[in-house]
């Protein structure tokens, strides 16, 4: 596989290192960053035969990805993955967050109906997505979502407006709302709300309560649907990664999605 990304960060470069742990390789990478960055990607990964450094989409699609992977943030969601789309690649979402943003959505999709391509929306931090989507598909479905994170994994978001995060002696709710406002003030904090969001009721119908705990073990997320087919609850606690806002779970979802886009079995 020719695997390309988009972004070299702490998701990047956790993706690569799982990827070589689990002896998952690409014939070739192809990594994306900002101009005047190229030198912070290594010329070798022992994950890929290969690596080659762009600046934006057009050289990126110019080394022929089977697939590439955007771990960037909102603005590289905006910037390259609709040209991407366009051009018939295949594309997996990390920051699923930013189809909070109706327009934006809109054009992705088109983008990819347009190139005959998938938009990927891996679930991340986050399990029972595939119950939730069956549930979605009855109609009349509700959904309500707590996310509790550390206090660290709050700092330079709008939770230090509302308190004191090094103050915290136990947990305080940040942020109470519809989903799409959760992604919208949260970008880098609440992607499993939209992910929720976009497989079930949809971003407004779907409810979101972040806490910052100072003694959550690690990053927790949970949910309940409810809907005439039935009742559903998750209750997940996962190990951040070395970027306290980002669960483990979401680089090795991610990496599922590569191996699931590569291999012979999809389940």
């Amino acid at each position: 596989m020719r695997l390309g990304l988009i972004g070299y960060g702490t998701i990047a470069q956790t993706l690569l290192d799982t990827m070589q742990a689990t002896g998952t390789r690409a014939d070739a990478l192809i990594v994306l960053v900002r101009a005047g960055t190229e030198a912070r990607v290594p010329a070798g990964h022992p994950a890929a035969d290969a690596v080659h450094v762009v600046t934006d989409a057009a050289g990126l699609l110019a080394h022929a990805p089977d697939l590439v992977v955007e771990c960037a943030g909102h603005g590289a969601v905006s910037a390259h993955v609709p040209p991407l789309l366009e051009a018939g690649t295949d594309v997996v979402v990390v920051s699923v967050g930013a189809l909070a943003d109706a327009a934006l959505h809109d054009r992705l999709t088109g983008a990819a109906t347009r190139g005959g391509a998938r938009l990927i929306l891996p679930p991340g931090a986050v399990g029972g997505v595939d119950i939730l989507a069956a549930l979605g598909l009855g109609g009349d479905l509700a959904v309500t979502y707590r996310g509790t994170k550390p206090p660290r994994a709050w700092a330079g978001t709008p939770a230090e407006d509302v308190c004191d995060l090094g103050a915290l002696t136990g947990p305080a709710t940040i942020f109470t709302g519809t989903a799409r406002e959760a992604a919208t003030a949260y970008p880098k904090n609440a992607n499993v709300a939209a992910t929720l969001a976009l497989a079930g009721a949809g971003f407004e119908a779907t409810r979101v309560e972040l806490v910052a705990d100072p003694a959550a073990p690690g990053n927790l997320h949970a949910f309940e649907a409810v809907s005439p087919l039935g009742r559903v609850t998750v209750s997940i606690e996962n190990t951040p990664s070395g970027n306290a806002r980002t669960s483990m779970t979401t680089i090795y979802s991610v990496l599922r999605a590569i191996r699931t886009h590569a291999g012979p079995t999809v389940i």
